[in-house]
């Protein structure tokens, strides 16, 4: 949970179709599990899943790296929870022109 983004603690309460902080869960088409299976999905035996735990201000790679290792397991030489434990936090900055008429 800890690559899950900032303030996850406060948001996942489990109400408001949110999953609990300290509880995992799944289920189909359920807007209040921690990860949730497309109906289509579920009837079809394939297609994708919603991880629903990850706040706005989370890194999708840290994210999808973790998924992975955990899915397919670790590459010898690699462990990408550390990696994540070792990345600051980066703060870009974007300029948008304005064009006045």
């Amino acid at each position: 949970m800890k690559v899950y983004g900032e303030g996850n603690e406060a948001r996942m309460t489990g109400a408001h179709e949110t999953a609990s902080y300290d509880k995992f869960t799944w289920g189909i088409a359920n807007r209040g599990a921690s990860v949730r299976v497309n109906a289509q999905c579920a009837e079809e035996g394939k297609g994708y899943f919603e991880d629903r735990r990850p706040a706005s201000n989370a890194d999708p790679y840290q994210i999808t790296g973790m998924i992975v290792e955990t899915l397919c397991g670790k590459i010898e030489g690699h462990d990408m929870f550390a990696k994540t434990q070792e990345a600051g936090a980066v703060e870009d900055h974007m300029v948008v022109p304005v064009a006045k008429p």
